[in-house]
């Protein structure tokens, strides 16, 4: 059985790890860098960061924010079952100097199917949260087109560069800020559910927008 619980134990933590928004909404503060002199802004040149854009908008940490309310309640419940099987586990291998052989292998076999479903269930969690996440991410840049079309427009831009595809820039010609205002104008949070994979059922209740 320690095997296994070592594993179960990995599985809540993986899950814990990759069941968390920020990744994309919030990247990691890079070390400052060295103070540069741009050139002239370039007429009709625009730049946006669509990263950015979700981490500062209401409706991007609204959605961060229910993403982790998710991941903490699945974690709960994996690790209360863990919980079980694990003293369900020790029971076992302290009775086992008492038990004819063929108890021990019953039972033993009995714990084993309980932690093999354990662990089908913390793999099928992972997946539904990962698709949750996906879902809602998908949302909010449906979303942001609109704004950054309506952006794009207002400051007359000719071009649009993703940010993350140039090394530097005039700050001057990033329209990220105009699309974050836009866009909290448009949409401020989402509601939302956890996706069940396990029974999917036609017609479910979508993502619903709340622009309160």
């Amino acid at each position: 059985m320690s095997k296994f619980l070592s594993a179960a134990a990995s599985s809540v933590v993986a899950l814990a790890i990759a069941t968390s928004a920020s990744a994309q909404t919030a990247p990691a503060a890079a070390p400052a860098a060295p103070a540069v002199t741009h050139g002239p802004a370039l007429t009709g040149v625009c730049i946006f960061s669509d990263k950015r854009a979700v981490g500062q908008s209401l409706v991007g940490k609204a959605v961060d924010a229910r993403l982790k309310t998710i991941a903490q309640q699945v974690n709960a419940e994996l690790t209360s079952e863990r919980t079980a099987l694990e003293t369900e586990a020790k029971a076992l291998e302290a009775k086992r100097a008492t038990l004819a052989q063929d108890a021990q292998e019953q039972q033993g076999a009995a714990l084993q199917v309980k932690a093999n479903a354990w662990q089908r269930k913390a793999q099928l969690r992972q997946r539904e949260v990962e698709a949750t996440e996906q879902k809602a991410l998908s949302r909010v840049y449906t979303e942001m087109d609109t704004p950054i079309r309506q952006v794009y427009q207002t400051q007359k831009c000719s071009i649009l560069f993703d940010r993350d595809s140039v090394m530097l820039a005039n700050p001057a010609m990033d329209i990220t800020d105009g699309v974050v205002t836009a866009l909290d104008a448009r949409i401020k949070t989402l509601t939302f559910d956890r996706e069940r994979l396990d029974q999917q059922v036609p017609g479910a209740q979508a993502l619903q927008p709340t622009n309160k």
